[in-house]
């Protein structure tokens, strides 16, 4: 592949990462707000993430949760889609970078290197925040129905194993741009 076809690839990939990004975090709000496009309702199968593996775990009526609820769910669901949505930032910024040829650069090492962290915080944070979530959306059921739940996957652990390949590729990465930067210097 030539390099204007790899720099025009890059910017396309940094513009589907920003649709992404914002499909995302909107996707997981309309599926609080509009019942029917989760799968749990009959809809259109929508779920994001924890909002529906949680709506059908704990069989919770959307059609009867208050608004209130409602809102700290959307609230809490986003908050593991926020790192992730840091980490395709970071990512859209490596392809930027990538498109304005910049391949083998510092910056470039440090964006995947953050992509790796964000894919790890998300998982974390996606832990965290089941429990949470449970809590919030059982606190008006009838004693003895409150729940905490609480899970870790293989799907997880294939994220959390990817994470840590990426962190590991941004720090050759970064440690090869560091060789090649001392080998310019003899040149």
């Amino acid at each position: 592949m030539t390099s204007n076809r790899l720099a025009s690839l890059s910017q396309r990939m940094a513009a589907v990462t920003l649709c992404l990004m914002v499909l995302m975090l909107l996707l997981n709000a309309a599926c609080w707000w509009v019942p029917s496009l989760n799968s749990i309702e009959g809809g259109y199968g929508l779920g994001f993430s924890l909002t529906d593996s949680f709506i059908s775990n704990l069989g919770i009526n959307f059609v009867t949760l208050p608004g209130w609820q409602k809102a700290g769910g959307m609230l809490l669901s986003s908050v593991p889609l926020l790192a992730l949505t840091v980490g395709l930032y970071r990512l859209r910024a490596l392809f930027q970078s990538y498109g304005r040829g910049e391949y083998f650069s510092i910056s470039a090492a440090n964006h995947l290197g953050a992509v790796g962290r964000a894919v790890a915080y998300w998982v974390g944070l996606n832990i965290v925040c089941e429990p949470l979530l449970s809590i919030w959306l059982t606190l008006q059921a009838p004693s003895g129905h409150h729940m905490v739940t609480l899970s870790f996957g293989s799907s997880e652990i294939v994220a959390l194993f990817l994470a840590a390949c990426i962190a590991v590729i941004a720090r050759i990465l970064r440690q090869a741009c560091e060789v090649n930067a001392e080998n310019q210097q003899f040149v």
